[in-house]
């Protein structure tokens, strides 16, 4: 870890050096193998997502979470991704999202993350995808970034989507896992009793049925554990959501563009096997860390005890 940075900065990051035991624990997949199942479960796959998938075993995942380049210009430590045209956008989405279908079971969820101007084309993507019968469009989930920056002629972009599709009409949604305890400003009472919410020490809540609004994300910054030194990075709360919704204990959770671990990591936490692709080893040593880290320590921040809570309002967050 950098030997000058705050005792409060728990940010993930490290020499190539101190990286490298953990780059041992990847797996590096020979080109034009076909992988099986059992050699890639629980695994880091480091290489190319496009080379790779296309080598993938079939019907493998229950679920598979995938956040994508978005179509601007990044810089993911050794790569740059640039910006392309709407066309080519699409023809890169519809490649990758193809290869990813059938490595997905026939009752299996897909999640795909994009900012509001990448939605646009993906969002074309799917429903051709869709006429073509290779998938259904369930939802599309919009979530609040609590930061942002500002801009002088336009509105400052605070939110992001992510795409719900199913491979078809039967598909695990899991409701009571994923609802949200919110805290109950008017108690109305029925008979001297609460009506629709409840009573604590804590104060009065009601557990709600989610929404496709999410405003309770914190996105990972350098005073939380999970925190590391990708540009993009995803929460494990986030994450957590679409993990418990989608799939059960003993699933498997695959992320074609697995980044610093978060999917892989949050998986491993909620009791399901994980399988992720990297192309940059630094994000990869990053997973192998997480992973590790999860052994001893399976806090999700923003969720506890089997309830996901408002923003900055979970017990001892």
């Amino acid at each position: 870890m950098p030997e000058n940075k705050s005792s409060r900065n728990k940010t993930i990051d490290f020499s190539e050096a101190e990286g490298q035991k953990y780059l041992e624990r990847c797996f590096f997949p020979a080109e034009n193998k076909t992988l099986a199942s059992e050699e890639i479960l629980d695994k880091t796959l480091c290489g190319d997502s496009f080379k790779i998938l296309e080598n993938m075993p079939r019907n493998f995942a229950e679920l598979i979470i995938a956040d994508p380049p978005y179509n601007l210009e990044k810089t993911y430590d050794s790569t740059k991704f640039k910006e392309r045209t709407s066309q080519e956008y699409f023809e890169y989405t519809k490649n990758w999202v193809a290869l990813c279908l059938p490595i997905l079971k026939s009752n299996g969820t897909m999640y795909i993350c994009c900012d509001w101007k990448s939605s646009i084309t993906i969002a074309d993507v799917l429903c051709t995808l869709e006429a073509e019968k290779k998938l259904v469009i369930q939802n599309r989930i919009t979530w609040e970034r609590e930061k942002g920056r500002g801009a002088k002629a336009n509105w400052k972009n605070c939110h992001e989507d992510i795409w719900f599709v199913t491979k078809s009409n039967e598909y695990t949604f899991n409701l009571d896992a994923v609802k949200m305890r919110r805290k109950v400003i008017a108690p109305y009472k029925q008979d001297g009793k609460p009506k629709d919410w409840s009573e604590s020490e804590q104060g009065n809540f009601r557990d709600t049925c989610p929404s496709n609004f999410w405003s309770d994300i914190s996105i990972p910054f350098w005073s939380m554990a999970e925190n590391t030194a990708h540009p993009t990075q995803k929460a494990e709360k986030l994450l957590a959501k679409l993990i418990l919704a989608s799939s059960n204990a003993g699933d498997t959770v695959f992320d074609p563009f697995c980044g610093s671990g978060s999917t892989s990591v949050t998986a491993k936490k909620l009791g399901r096997h994980w399988c992720g692709i990297e192309k940059e080893k630094r994000y990869c040593e990053f997973t192998e860390y997480r992973l590790e880290m999860a052994n001893e320590n399976k806090n999700i921040q923003g969720y506890k005890d089997g309830i996901f809570y408002e923003r900055n309002t979970a017990p001892n967050d």
